[in-house]
């Protein structure tokens, strides 16, 4: 090692000072163990596990399992985004002076029957990838980490404050009955309800007094909107020392997605484990990094493509764990390497650090919805995603 000179300077002789230490007894080698052997399996040099077992003996406990994929960006297969929009526009041919067709177009259908369709037929991301990754083979490597030391299950949506008084209501109820007319109709009654506003509104069961502070309301609410500093409530407030009942309530806005920080220190104790963590650590920063596109592609430089993704998994010896929580597909949104993790630069002879600390976020590109909790979802045995 450098940076420390009564630290052996290569892996055996740490090996065999490590173990001196836990046994006490003054031993120049360990014992004989079998060959490191790491777990490639079906997807050969693709698996890669830190730290390499030392025996058969050993069994691996509780590790984290990161799976990478290929981002499957969303296709025109159900329409453009998932939407298809049908009775809206025709196809029609560009012809040149002499009635020579010289290209095709599209606009707004003449002489349409019925409204327009919107048909929505929405794929997640995390579904549009898996399929394509059991289709066209798009993994690219695993990992497999000990289990962080820190894991947490955090999930929240958004709730948010809402509130609609009787008079906007009522604007509401007026707009809903324009757009089922449609087309001309609508444009006939929206002057119509102009022109009714104009006139003032009726409330049974409010007296006279009330009825004319709301319909200066509705004119202080015009002033407003042109710029001017009136409100239709401080309006009905100024004249009867009440306003409209905003009738308050806690509605619900949007869902939130998952965060997962965790942090894996690396203590290579072999030549082949040091091989073995410098593959971890080049191939996730290479695998969240966007692509530039090739060479040849032609237009390269115009665009740059997604990064890869990554299916994060807890087990147990090799199985799902009975109890931990699962996880959508993630992207990893931060990777920070500490290469001085022992607190000063220390490295064996071949420039390995001894002590490296990496911490990762990953990040669900889709939120849990209820469903995804029902059996066959995904959700697994234990406290489900």
């Amino acid at each position: 090692m450098s940076g420390i000179g009564n630290l052996p300077s290569n892996y055996k002789q740490t090996e065999a000072a490590v173990f001196a230490q836990s046994s006490g007894k003054d031993e120049k080698q360990p014992p004989a163990v079998k060959p490191i052997k790491q777990k490639f399996g079906a997807f050969g040099s693709r698996y890669m596990s830190y730290p390499i077992s030392r025996s058969n003996q050993e069994k691996t406990g509780d590790t984290l399992r990161i799976k990478c994929i290929e981002y499957v960006p969303a296709t025109g297969e159900n329409g453009l985004f998932g939407i298809t929009v049908k009775n809206a526009l025709e196809d029609v041919t560009i012809k040149d002076k002499t009635g020579k067709i010289i290209g095709e177009s599209s606009r707004v259908k003449k002489n349409r029957k019925g409204p327009i369709e919107i048909i929505p037929k929405f794929t997640d991301a995390n579904s549009r990838i898996r399929n394509a990754n059991q289709q066209n083979q798009k993994t690219k490597f695993f990992i497999e980490l000990p289990i962080p030391q820190e894991i947490n299950d955090s999930q929240s949506v958004t709730w948010g404050d809402d509130r609609v008084n009787a008079v906007e209501l009522a604007g509401v109820a007026m707009a809903s009955r324009i757009l089922q007319r449609g087309g001309l109709g609508a444009i006939q009654d929206a002057r119509a309800a102009i022109q009714a506003l104009g006139q003032g509104v009726k409330i049974p069961g409010v007296n006279e007094e009330t009825q004319n502070a709301i319909r200066a309301s509705l004119a202080g609410a015009a002033i407003g909107a042109l710029g001017g500093n009136v409100s239709a409530q401080s309006i009905i407030a100024r004249s009867t020392g009440q306003i409209l009942n905003n009738n308050l309530e806690l509605l619900f806005q949007n869902v939130n997605l998952r965060s997962f920080p965790y942090s894996i220190t690396f203590s290579p104790r072999t030549s082949k484990e040091a091989q073995v963590v410098k593959a971890i650590i080049r191939s996730l920063k290479q695998s969240m990094a966007p692509k530039a596109g090739e060479y040849n592609d032609g237009a390269q430089g115009l665009f740059i493509k997604s990064p890869d993704v990554f299916q994060l998994q807890f087990l147990r010896d090799g199985q799902d764990h009975p109890f931990l929580h699962n996880f959508k597909l993630c992207a990893l949104t931060g990777m920070n390497v500490n290469y001085t993790n022992a607190g000063t630069y220390t490295s064996y002879s071949d420039g390995t650090p001894v002590n490296i600390k990496m911490d990762v976020t990953f990040k669900e590109i889709n939120p849990i919805y209820n469903e995804d909790y029902l059996a066959g979802n995904g959700s697994g045995d234990g406290v489900g995603f």
